[in-house]
């Protein structure tokens, strides 16, 4: 790995914000999904929740849609299997939604832990979700069009997210704990090294701060002889 490399993976790992999610409801297609990753990323979005449905769930699971390389994609059945948890961790659940009561997105608090909420394009957000999150945003439209295309809603209100928390300094200092700093930096630099670990169920090697392997010919070797540590599929610790 080129110090280049290392230097621009750190500082974009720095960046990231565990607190800003955002969440797909009934969002099926897959040029909009990867799109909205996409978006996600360019805000510093660790992970993102895709409530697919029953069947999509099924349809989906295994598939790339769930392993962008940057962003953690985790995949839900039902809305409250991914709002429930967000809101029991402080979260605010804000839902992208045309109808009575909607503030207008600029008018939020994105510095708080947030997640915002988008429904495909033809049914809009679920009854389901509807029921559950904490409010409604709206992008105001001055066309004849009711709506943006949802990647682009996703991108103009993660712009304004961005914004404010840029201007609160969020984004400069590190604000992930060292743990995940670590596994991430080495997901990030050593992908094929990561699927050969977790094909085995193998622990990480150690990387030092600039995401070098330490000793990477003795760890090797370990893994040659059956030496090399096993990875604790509950804790991510090594035993």
């Amino acid at each position: 790995m080129t110090p280049e490399r290392s230097a621009r993976l750190r500082a974009v790992l720095a960046r990231r914000q565990p607190d800003l999610t955002l969440i797909t409801d009934f969002v099926n297609k897959q040029r909009n999904l990867s799109a909205i990753v996409r978006n996600c990323d360019a805000a510093g979005i660790m992970q993102v929740h895709a409530v697919l449905g029953e069947e999509h769930f099924r349809a989906f699971r295994g598939t790339a849609m769930g392993s962008h390389r940057w962003v953690d994609v985790q995949r839900h059945a039902a809305a409250e299997d991914a709002i429930d948890p967000l809101q029991s961790r402080g979260f605010q659940v804000l839902a992208a939604h045309l109808g009575e009561g909607a503030r207008d997105y600029r008018d939020v608090d994105y510095c708080r832990p947030t997640a915002i909420l988008l429904g495909a394009e033809r049914r809009g957000v679920s009854v389901a979700a509807q029921t559950r999150v904490d409010g409604f945003i709206t992008v105001p439209m001055m066309g004849m069009v009711e709506s943006f295309n949802v990647s682009v809603a996703a991108g103009i209100i993660l712009a304004e997210a961005q914004r404010q928390r840029s201007a609160a300094g969020l984004y400069d200092q590190r604000r992930i704990d060292e743990a995940t700093y670590r596994r991430l930096l080495f997901e990030w630099a050593y992908p094929d090294l990561r699927d050969y670990c977790e094909q085995r169920g193998l622990a990480y090697p150690p990387i030092d701060d600039s995401g070098e392997l330490i000793d990477p010919s003795g760890w090797y070797a370990a893994v040659r002889e059956g030496r090399a540590p096993l990875a604790d599929t509950e804790t991510g610790a090594t035993t």
